[in-house]
């Protein structure tokens, strides 16, 4: 994914033909923590954009008041406060409807993990997941953590940086554990050389320009084994990497057939099909329905975002 940051002023990177706008992170100088936290109104209007658009950072979003519908990856969510949400770099989102979310965020890439790596698959999971439910006493302890954070983050005192990764960390783990949650400890499942190799490979088949490709050109792309790389995914995620693969082409296509004006045949070429026939058959053995039918069920013509730009 292009480069995760960005310093204020910096212009945004148009899309390219088929592509949503991509929302990198700013920060306040070269030097500064890949990290932001505040209010809706504090991060900013793109905060609540009602377009579709992904980010090059995760986002946790706790929603303290509003209505309307949070839209994560075609998945409609509607807004009921007290929530929590968590969505991935490189999921396709909106808020679409109603009295705009008013609540915190928390704002950071995937550097930013490096103290505590077995966070990753935990918000992975959570991700998957979106949106949380919270009771009062949880809307609570979020809030608070939430607080801290954002008091940490303005005063930058010495060893600020350590201390917002500790209380990241405690927020994470603590949303494993609200129910529909992963559930788990602070430890990933695999560590080492294995767990590496699991979420370098969850990195690569997120990119567009994996469409298309094996279990064994990933694993050449990794420098490893196919079977060493089978073992390593299979191990953090219970499934082998080939039927990862067709998620994520699965899902790209979805996304380009919801939110571009791309012909399915340019839809079949971008996601590595020489034929679109084969594309359409392909498509409806993995989703149960047609291209066509898919996105007239999915698409809205606002979001038709081919040629427009967005800021950063």
């Amino acid at each position: 994914m292009r480069s995760t940051t960005v310093l204020p002023g910096v212009p945004a990177l148009p899309p390219g033909p088929g592509d949503v706008p991509l929302h990198r992170l700013e920060v306040s100088s070269p030097g500064a923590p890949p990290f932001a936290v505040g209010s809706f109104e504090e991060v900013g209007p793109l905060s609540r954009w009602d377009r579709p658009h992904r980010h090059t950072f995760y986002e946790i979003v706790h929603v303290r008041a509003g209505s309307g519908t949070h839209v994560v990856d075609l998945a409609r969510w509607p807004v009921k406060p007290p929530q929590l949400a968590v969505v991935l770099p490189g999921q396709v989102h909106h808020w679409e409807g109603g009295r705009g979310p008013e609540g915190s965020l928390v704002l950071f890439t995937d550097d930013f993990l490096v103290d505590h790596p077995g966070d990753r698959e935990l918000l992975r999971e959570l991700g998957a997941r979106c949106g949380f439910a919270l009771d009062a006493a949880q809307d609570r302890w979020v809030g608070a953590l939430i607080a801290e954070l954002a008091a940490e983050f303005r005063q930058r005192a010495p060893g600020h940086e350590s201390v917002l990764r500790s209380l990241l960390h405690v927020l994470v783990v603590r949303a494993a554990r609200l129910p529909g949650g992963p559930a788990q400890g602070p430890e990933p499942r695999v560590q080492g050389r294995t767990a590496a190799v699991a979420d370098a490979f969850a990195e690569l088949i997120t990119r567009p320009e994996a469409a298309g490709r094996t279990v064994r050109e990933c694993a050449d792309r990794l420098g490893v084994s196919p079977g060493y790389l089978t073992q390593a995914v299979r191990a953090a995620t219970g499934r082998p990497p080939g039927r990862l693969l067709i998620e994520a082409r699965v899902y790209q296509a979805q996304q380009l057939l919801a939110h571009t004006e791309l012909s399915v045949r340019q839809v079949a070429a971008r996601t590595g099909f020489d034929d679109p026939a084969y594309f359409s058959r392909f498509f409806r053995r993995e989703t149960g329905s047609s291209p066509g039918a898919f996105r007239k069920h999915h698409s809205r013509p606002h979001q038709s975002l081919e040629g427009t730009s967005a800021p950063a």
